[in-house]
């Protein structure tokens, strides 16, 4: 049973280690009496479980969801990009949380808050924002595939697959891609592409 914190935020990203796309988090504040059954880490739930909830949780709760594109990750780096992610979501939100709750071991810089780690198993707010994030991100990856058909965005969202792999070595990074991650990275150097 998750524990909740009516008026809090909680705070969470997804995509910290795909190859190519953005970064995404979100922030949410479930008020008073409201109580959102089936609330998990997105990462436990499938991917119907997730898009149940989603439109559940954007009715019912105060939320803000923010992206840091691929060149700010390039920019940055990941984890200084999930940040970024996580304190733009949180100054986002159109109410003021009594305590913020962030997923992890470390709170953005600037942002008073607490961080939790596994806090996507614990806390319903950091919960229901594990999912907008993970939702947001994957449709946004889904819609963006039509752009770069050869990828396969639209089944591994970026991550580092086999088939992601294989289509990296086969057409070589898109304008997605970041290109500071290691895999990517080796390719442009090598000039193969």
């Amino acid at each position: 049973m998750l524990e909740r914190f009516p008026g809090c935020a909680g705070v969470d990203e997804a995509g910290r280690g795909p190859l190519a796309g953005p970064v995404v988090a979100a922030a949410v504040i479930i008020p008073h009496g409201v109580e959102i059954k089936g609330l998990n880490d997105s990462k436990k739930l499938t991917r119907e479980q997730r898009e149940k909830l989603e439109p559940i949780i954007l009715e019912q709760t105060i939320y803000s969801i923010s992206f840091v594109h691929h060149e700010e990750i390039d920019e940055l780096n990941i984890l200084w990009a999930s940040m970024a992610a996580m304190k733009r979501a949180v100054e986002a939100l159109k109410q003021i949380p009594t305590r913020i709750y962030v997923d992890g071991n470390r709170v953005p810089p600037g942002l008073q808050a607490e961080a939790v780690i596994k806090g996507d198993g614990k806390i319903a707010e950091i919960a229901a924002a594990s999912i907008l994030a993970k939702t947001a991100r994957d449709r946004y990856m889904v819609e963006i595939s039509a752009q770069y058909p050869k990828y396969g965005f639209e089944s591994h969202f970026g991550y580092p697959t086999p088939e992601h792999f294989k289509a990296l070595e086969t057409h070589g990074p898109c304008a997605i891609h970041r290109t500071s991650f290691g895999p990517v990275q080796q390719l442009l150097q090598a000039s193969l592409f």
